[in-house]
């Protein structure tokens, strides 16, 4: 009987994960090799840059980051994260930004300019509100994780010693964006006055949540072993992972891809389908 082939993954714990990790999806041609991340977009960068996984979750800007760049990964039609970014902004209660229309010229921090949450966050602002990313001041605490790309003219980087929370919290910034780990601060508040009720909006407006992190493989593994791309999507599938089409994701990759050029993270812009190459024929 042949060995199943065994991929190298990082992928983060989530309720439709969980049960692939837990190695419940049993299948003759594949296994996965989980190695811990913790966070898992600490697995992202060294998947751009090296390769070091042969499956590995990664955020959308990352990834159309990567895709422009020329990186040997390729997208799969996989959710793992999705969800409305409007409460991840936050300002000082006491502070002078009372909402979104504010921002025209403030100063925000967030942890990386290319940060997947930052930048739906600014193409909203910039599409309801008129505040586009080159009319703020940012400051960012890290790189890219793609390393050809560099922080555009109206970012600057903290000075060490500087922190994202402290800085909002003593007023160097009047604003910050934060990712999974949400402050409890009682002296902070959501910069959208109701942030639900945005994050709605944007949900009838455009007709889907914004994805944050989806899962890629790496080129030659789809290009020499499409059979286990195609099997990953059955495991992924089964053990209760958004599995979507194309066609369903679509919109959100166009709309992400539009905000990604606007605010300066890609070298040229470039259309939905390109974001799919060379993902098998096998996948609809």
């Amino acid at each position: 009987m042949t060995e199943p082939a065994v991929l190298k993954a990082a992928l983060g714990r989530y309720p439709g994960t969980a049960r692939l990790l837990e190695g419940e999806i049993p299948s003759s041609l594949l296994r996965l090799d989980f190695e811990k991340v913790a966070p898992i977009s600490k697995a992202f960068a060294p998947m751009v840059r090296e390769g070091r996984f042969q499956v590995s979750e990664m955020a959308i800007a990352t990834f159309l980051m990567a895709r422009a760049y020329g990186k040997p990964l390729v997208l799969l039609p996989v959710v793992l994260v999705e969800r409305a970014q409007e409460a991840a902004m936050l300002c000082r209660r006491d502070g002078p930004i009372q909402g979104p229309a504010d921002l025209a010229g403030a100063r925000i921090a967030v942890r990386a300019y290319s940060q997947t949450t930052g930048m739906w966050l600014r193409g909203s602002l910039a599409e309801s509100y008129g505040v586009k990313a080159d009319r703020q001041r940012w400051t960012t605490f890290e790189d890219a994780h793609v390393t050809e790309f560099h922080d555009p003219p109206w970012v600057t980087r903290a000075q060490k010693g500087q922190e994202l929370l402290a800085m909002l919290q003593t007023g160097e910034v009047d604003a910050a964006i934060f990712g999974n780990d949400m402050p409890d601060a009682p002296d902070l508040r959501p910069v959208f006055p109701d942030a639900q009720a945005a994050g709605a909006a944007f949900r009838a407006r455009h007709g889907f949540l914004p994805l944050n992190h989806l899962v890629v493989v790496r080129g030659d593994v789809a290009a020499e072993r499409p059979d286990l791309v195609v099997e990953l999507l059955r495991m992924l599938r089964e053990s209760g992972a958004a599995v979507r089409s194309q066609d369903e994701l679509r919109p959100a990759i166009a709309l992400a891809i539009d905000y990604c050029a606007e605010q300066g993270l890609l070298p040229h812009r470039f259309t939905p389908e390109e974001a799919w190459a060379g993902l098998p024929d096998a996948v609809p």
